[in-house]
């Protein structure tokens, strides 16, 4: 003990000297008698293990330090951040040659079916991981699968285990000694055994979806197609939320889907707050939307983007189905997503890229849901008009201007007077366009006519 601590004396002083140029470390790198002289990056490995109280540690080292943190599943705070535009995110998606997703199942504790995918495994020459996450139970269990599979060889590792024979559970599992690895979830980082092909985890709506998944990633590390076992207590009803997890992570099975997974887990768990550890601001009061809204607006300044009008939201009467129908998308999760997608579009090519996802994924889109891609677009141009009002009668659509709006009062009047059989203009300053037919495409056409006199 005194020759580790003398040793972390010396390196904390060869730190702060700057003899150190790379060091690779724990948790303990962000203690508070570590010293860095000119720290200018810092790299963060599984970042889903860092909670919040960390992350606020890793601010105070130094305020202006590159940072790039690694993640299969990154934690909801830090996706947040991600995707508001705080931090950049950049996406790994090519799974290694040859690898097969990994089949997942969500099942009751049956000793038919453990001994059957167990015995299954060892014909075929692999091992398997039984992950169980209570050590006081731990050796209860495996006498249980010792009457289940007599002729399977299986051993426990746990984190209470003197080290040398933690040490010499795990290389015998990875030397092929034993068939069967029954531990806690010790494994769910840094595990590479390929011949390790089927994972059963133990009363699995225990774990969270991060979690789940990590473990999940220890099998189907090879050519060999893995099976993940998700097992539900026997005796037990689960409640919706944990419901939900084991369903996500059953539906999730596509190589590189940690990053949508993520995203389930900030809808499940919510976001946290970005400024610190203790709730701060009004959010609460003014609304998550809002919120979000200004912290765009903020951010967009802080780039010294154009700021849009957030205020401006153009009310659209154009009598034309619009909607994503429950037939074409069935979760209503998905359908919310693509609603507010859709909502969010800042260009012809962000609603391209959605009118691509959702032909590959769905099929043809329906005539209710191409329209209302189209008032997407209406909806855009409106902002950018500054129209605040836009309604349809039986044979024109009436436009109301905002006193912001770009286009100039003398252009529209011009516009007026030169073709008034198709142009007017009102007492209460409505400009009224006349269409053969009222469709969203006419109307698109038409908006596009009047930005290009701004």
């Amino acid at each position: 003990m005194l020759r580790s601590l003398r040793a972390h004396r010396w390196l904390s002083l060869d730190l702060k000297d700057g003899k150190v140029d790379l060091i690779v470390g724990t948790h303990k790198l962000l203690g508070s008698g570590v010293g860095y002289k000119d720290l200018g990056l810092l790299i963060i490995d599984e970042e889903q293990k860092f909670g919040v109280t960390h992350k606020e540690k890793i601010k105070k080292i130094k305020t202006s330090v590159d940072t790039l943190t690694l993640s299969a599943t990154p934690i909801p705070r830090t996706l947040n951040m991600a995707l508001v535009g705080i931090r950049d995110l950049s996406l790994i998606n090519t799974a290694p040659v040859d690898r097969l997703p990994t089949r997942t199942f969500v099942t009751k504790f049956d000793p038919e079916t453990i001994r059957k995918a167990i015995t299954a495994e060892i014909s075929r020459g692999g091992q398997v991981y039984f992950i169980h996450n209570r050590i006081e139970s731990i050796y209860g269990l495996v006498d249980e699968l010792r009457q289940i599979v007599p002729e399977a060889r299986i051993r426990v590792a746990h984190g209470q285990m003197e080290e040398h024979e933690l040490e010499k559970a795990m290389l015998a599992f990875f030397h092929h000694e034993i068939d069967v690895l029954v531990c806690t979830a010790i494994v769910e980082s840094g595990m590479d055994v390929p011949r390790a092909n089927t994972m059963f985890i133990d009363t699995a709506h225990l774990f969270g979806l991060s979690q789940l998944y990590q473990l999940r990633g220890r099998v189907g590390r090879s050519k060999t197609r893995a099976y993940c076992y998700l097992m539900m207590p026997r005796d037990r009803k689960l409640d919706k939320e944990q419901q939900e997890r084991l369903k996500i992570i059953q539906e999730n099975t596509a190589l590189g889907s940690g990053i949508k997974i993520a995203q389930y887990d900030l809808e499940l768990r919510g976001s946290g707050n970005i400024l610190g550890e203790e709730q701060s601001g009004h959010v609460n009061s003014v609304g998550y939307e809002l919120y979000m809204d200004l912290l765009n607006e903020a951010l967009a300044e802080a780039k010294g983007e154009t700021v849009e009008d957030m205020d401006l939201d153009p009310e659209i009467n154009l009598k034309i189905p619009a909607l994503i129908p429950d037939s074409y998308i069935k979760d209503i999760r998905i359908r919310l997503g693509y609603y507010k997608a859709l909502a969010d579009i800042s260009s012809n090519e962000d609603l391209d890229r959605i009118e691509e996802e959702l032909r590959d994924q769905f099929g043809p889109i329906p005539d209710q849901t191409v329209n209302l891609m189209g008032l997407m677009l209406i909806r855009r141009q409106c902002k950018e008009l500054g129209v605040r009002d836009i309604s349809a009668g039986l044979k024109s659509v009436s436009l109301i201007f905002t006193e912001k709006t770009k286009l100039s009062p003398e252009k529209v009047i011009q516009l007026a007077v030169r073709e008034s059989k198709k142009y007017s203009l009102t007492p209460d300053n409505r400009l009224n366009i006349k269409l053969a037919t009222i469709t969203w495409s006419a109307v698109h056409d038409e908006l596009d006519a009047l930005l290009r006199l701004i």
